[in-house]
């Protein structure tokens, strides 16, 4: 199969821009391959996933089916972070997935290190590539655990960065590409609460004096979430908006 029929046959399965992307990226394919990758296209399934690689705050990351894409909105969380001025921080990931935030950050940050956390193996290995990709493995460890855990970890972390599964259970506004990212990493029990209520409680154990919880949340779930960690003992600092201009970050103190 020619270039030209494999953008013509992806096109006609996900759209112009899709096609383009994944032919730039596959310059020779074959037959079997522009079928298969057609198929999954008609399925919602997001180029990310077809590809295998995704751009986050200037920086490309892997990604496959054990973790969510790196998603613009979350950009927000970053922005949110280096707006403060940071000496040597000690970074806290809850829940990294692709690893996405804290690379990030510490690549924004020189004299930053933290440790990435994830119940996922999976989630884990493809956070531990991309740490390794972006020469960070000196400066960003790795560990499997929970945050439903209060003895996750005995360090005390100057930032606590989390983008936790915040959908409820059932909830139909979830889009097509969504369905092919991981469930644990998108829904939530008790309305889309329960690792805000879990983080509250559990991460008080983790920050440091004056240190800084920022996490994010859904569109308009503000006050649910402020309430949580305010009964928890925070104390709220402030809310930051994406580029749609909805609240997404909110950012908490001890």
């Amino acid at each position: 199969m020619t270039i030209n029929q494999a953008f013509e046959l992806l096109k006609d399965a996900g759209g112009i821009r899709a096609a383009r992307i994944i032919t730039d990226n596959f310059p020779k394919i074959s037959w079997f391959r522009a079928h298969i990758i057609a198929h999954r296209l008609r399925r919602g399934a997001p180029v990310a996933k077809i590809i295998h690689k995704k751009w986050f705050y200037g920086l490309e990351f892997y990604t496959n089916r054990k973790t969510l894409d790196p998603r613009p909105d979350t950009e927000t969380l970053v922005e949110s972070v280096l707006s403060n001025d940071w000496h040597a921080p000690k970074i806290l990931d809850l829940g990294t997935g692709t690893g996405c935030i804290i690379a990030a950050i510490a690549k924004n940050i020189d004299s930053a290190t933290g440790t990435a956390v994830d119940i996922s193996r999976g989630a884990l290995r493809v956070a531990r590539r991309n740490i390794k990709k972006l020469n960070l493995r000196n400066r960003i460890k790795i560990k499997r655990g929970t945050f439903a855990n209060p003895r996750l970890t005995r360090e005390k972390f100057d930032i606590i960065v989390s983008n936790p599964p915040y959908i409820a259970m059932g909830d139909p506004r979830v889009d097509a590409g969504a369905k092919h990212d991981p469930r644990i990493a998108l829904y939530a029990k008790n309305c889309g609460m329960a690792a805000y209520e879990q983080i509250a409680k559990n991460a008080k154990n983790w920050i440091a004096e004056n240190g800084k919880l920022y996490i994010e949340i859904g569109a308009g779930a503000e006050v649910s979430v402020r309430k949580i960690f305010e009964y928890a003992g925070w104390k709220f600092t402030r809310a930051d908006r994406d580029l749609a201009g909805i609240t997404r970050v909110l950012v908490f103190t001890i």
